[in-house]
């Protein structure tokens, strides 16, 4: 689980399971989990997984989460890519861009940046850039 490498390139992985970060902890560097994750602390880096992760009213991730479900309640600094139903609650706080297969959002959510939705919600992004340099042509 430790190795040697430096702070800022460590990689903390699960093959099976659950994987959680609680309150207090702060953590540089990716996340990878096959399992469900829970931040409570903070994760300076990315989470990648292929379950659900869940952030918690404590929790601040400052990087990209990309997941298959996903629950927030903390903040998120960075983009959202999850693919089926990214539930936003509490007094989440959100700054950057989301793509979802599902959205759901509650009043009291903070969120600044764009959102594409649906399976087509990466094309749908990539088409906009293509048009953006073709105006910028």
């Amino acid at each position: 689980m430790f190795n040697a490498k430096s702070k800022s390139d460590s990689v903390i992985g699960s093959s099976t399971g659950n994987t959680l970060i609680g309150a207090g902890t702060t953590i540089k560097g990716d996340l990878i989990s096959n399992g469900d994750v829970r931040i409570d602390g903070t994760l300076i880096g990315n989470i990648t997984g292929s379950a659900k992760v869940l952030i918690g009213q404590d929790g601040v991730v400052q990087g990209d989460v990309e997941g298959l479900q996903a629950d927030i309640q903390g903040k998120v600094t960075g983009k959202l890519q999850i693919r089926e139903l990214l539930n936003l609650r509490g007094d989440a706080v959100i700054r950057g861009n989301i793509h979802a297969g599902k959205l759901q959002i509650e009043p009291s959510v903070t969120f600044n940046g764009q959102c594409h939705m649906g399976k087509e919600a990466s094309v749908v992004e990539m088409a906009s850039d293509e048009i953006t340099h073709a105006i910028a042509k």
